[in-house]
């Protein structure tokens, strides 16, 4: 599986990826998060963006070139090095292909508290340094702070609930 990455316009992402696979991409998704919202003291599921502006490609096949992304709106730059052919490589490209697992959504997660300790029973950000900063009982969320493509990102997860383990 080869798996690209473009940077583009936050508000363009979702059209992108659906013209990435009319172009003949297999698979093209911004990927999403579930994150609870307080509304009228209920707490209420919401889809945000994982990583706004972020459009990942997965194809069988290496892409020859890149003219299915010739003349799209909204595109700023492909994500990844030119001596690679913009393939994701490493823990980008572990934390990619998580997310094709997960059909590019990433739902409700549940937290561990190992001793003295939490974290996050999904793995998916394991890869790419995922450390657990904050957790918002009230909301049931929890930020996370990871890396991709170098940069320090963060994201607020929806949570399941907490199990206690004994070390």
């Amino acid at each position: 599986m080869y798996v690209y990455c473009l940077f583009c316009r936050t508000q363009r992402c979702d059209r992108i990826a659906r013209l990435m696979e009319i172009r003949g991409v297999n698979r093209a998704f911004s990927p999403k998060i579930l994150s609870k919202q307080r509304k009228e003291g209920v707490n209420v599921p919401r889809e945000w963006d994982l990583l706004p502006g972020y459009v990942f490609l997965f194809n069988e096949e290496r892409l020859p070139s890149f003219e299915p992304f010739a003349g799209v709106d909204g595109i700023i730059r492909r994500v990844g090095r030119t001596e690679q052919g913009y393939e994701l490589d490493g823990p980008d490209r572990d934390f990619a292909l998580s997310l094709l697992e997960k059909n590019g959504v990433v739902g409700a997660m549940k937290l561990v508290r190992i001793g003295e300790t939490v974290r996050l029973e999904d793995p998916l950000f394991e890869g790419s340094e995922g450390v657990i900063t904050r957790i918002d009982y009230r909301k049931e969320r929890a930020r996370v702070d990871f890396m991709f493509e170098s940069s320090a990102c963060h994201t607020w997860v929806a949570l399941e609930g907490i199990a206690k383990r004994q070390i």
